[in-house]
This record gives structure tokens, sequence and C-alpha cells, in this order.
């Protein structure tokens, strides 16, 4: 029964997360996700990305991210959401203030769609 629990919490996330996606070429002028499912194969791709490329990346960067407190890693977010847009067809980014500014919303927006969907009675910032 837990592990269903822990499927279908998986599967909503990942839904949640392609729709975060979807919802960046609406705002931001320079990225282009083509249909939802483009949505949906590139959060597994910037999942993947995030895993082998970013997390090493983040430790060897991480006396330049102390020195600037933290703001590093925004580049590098963008980076890493950059280098996932080559992956994945229908799902480009032209330039690095799309990608700077799409990784910063498409974080807020995660954190807005997790929360409506897994918290609806706690508020958005508790």
């Amino acid at each position: 029964m837990e592990l269903q629990r822990t499927f279908v919490h998986l599967l909503i996330n990942w839904m949640l997360s392609a729709l975060a996606l979807w919802l960046l070429p609406r705002i931001i002028a320079g990225i282009q996700v083509r249909t939802y499912g483009t949505a949906l194969v590139a959060t597994v791709v910037i999942a993947i990305v995030n895993t082998l490329v970013g997390w090493p990346l983040k430790i060897l960067t991480l006396p330049l991210t102390l020195l600037t407190l933290g703001l590093f890693w925004l580049i590098l977010n963008a980076f890493l959401l950059k280098l996932a847009s080559a992956f994945v067809p229908g799902f480009s980014i032209r330039g690095f203030l799309p990608a700077f500014f799409g990784s910063i919303l498409f974080t807020v927006f995660q954190y807005v769609l997790h929360h409506m969907a897994f918290y609806p009675h706690a508020g958005l910032f508790y």
C-alpha cells in the first residue's frame, strides 16, 4: 500500500513539474516547449541532467558558491536547464537570459504547484 502511495506521489510530482515547464514559454520569450508530452519528457531529462551533471558541478563549484553567497547556483541551474534542452526535441532555449529567468521561474512554479497539490490547507508560505 505504501509503495502504491509513493508511486502516485511521484507521478503527480512528475506531471506538476511538466506543467510548470509547459507554462514557461507563455511568460518568457526565448523558451519553447511544443507540447505537454514534450514537457513530460523534458522533466525526466532535467532530472537526469541534474543528477549526473548538476551535483558534481555543485560540489566542484562550492567555493565559488560560498563566495557569492549562493548566487552562483542560479547561473549553474540556468546552465543545467540549457543543457537539458539540448537533449529534447521540441524543447529549446535561445540564449542565457531566458535560461536564467526560466530556471528561477521553473523553481517558483514547481514550489507553488507542489504546495497547492499536496498541502491545500497549509497555505503557500507557512
